[in-house]
């Protein structure tokens, strides 16, 4: 074991406990009563790396063996398990919990109360709203076979929604409020219900503004919190 390495222009809270084999960048705020690196036969000595310009709040757990991007954000009362690996610009809402082996992609937005089962694949610009279950377990309980769903590039899944091992949820779909998704949802399209159904192309889907715009893809009208040259991008690819 190797003793945390603390990056330069941090800030950590009172009674916050940092384990050994932690890297820790630069710019780093870790807030009060949190337990980084908690330790874990299931990390395999692997050290817990946050990136620069993150921000732990308050009784959050991150485990030994996980690896965070640039700029991850978390809300109050998270847990992050062994084997973790998320990019850039994570968000992940209070109360949340990813149960370890996920790999997480750039600039994902998961909401409170969002539970990720191990050997979860998500992609690229996902968003994931409150109170939604990836499931992993086929037919539960089970010792030893699990799978994970995968959850493709722009993807959204609305509040409340359950999605079921192995399912894999297309590229710039959407997953309606309080859905069970049984089965693949095709690229480009809405499903919604329980079971999920398809109810057609994300491109009927209407802002509800004076515009009437297609809300899908939402690259060509959200752009808040992503990088100047990713919006560019979007602006070049997903034009009117």
């Amino acid at each position: 074991m190797t003793k945390p390495v603390i990056g330069d222009r941090c800030n950590i809270g009172r009674y916050t406990y940092i384990e050994d084999d932690v890297v820790i960048g630069d710019d780093v705020t870790i807030e009060s009563y949190c337990h980084i690196g908690y330790p874990t036969p299931r990390a395999e000595g692997e050290k817990l790396v946050i990136g620069d310009n993150s921000l732990i709040r308050s009784h959050s757990v991150l485990y030994q063996g996980s690896t965070l991007g640039r700029g991850t954000r978390t809300g109050h009362h998270v847990t992050v398990r062994e084997h973790t690996v998320a990019g850039d610009g994570w968000h992940l809402g209070t109360l949340s919990d990813v149960q370890g082996e996920v790999t997480i992609g750039q600039y994902v937005h998961m909401h409170s109360s969002v539970h990720v089962g191990q050997l979860t694949v998500i992609g690229d610009y996902v968003w994931i709203f409150p109170y939604t279950v990836l499931t992993n377990d086929p037919h539960p309980p089970s010792d030893g076979y699990l799978e994970g769903a995968v959850v493709e590039d722009f993807a959204v899944i609305a509040t409340m929604c359950c999605i079921l091992p192995g399912v894999r949820v297309g590229t710039r779909s959407l997953v309606g409020a309080q859905s069970l998704v049984t089965r693949d949802v095709p690229p480009d399209t809405v499903v919604a219900g329980v079971p999920a159904k398809e109810r057609g192309p994300t491109g009927n889907v209407k802002l509800r503004d004076e515009t009437g715009a297609p809300a899908y893809p939402w690259m060509r009208h959200f752009h808040r919190g992503y990088p100047p040259e990713v919006v560019a991008d979007w602006e070049a690819t997903y034009r009117p």
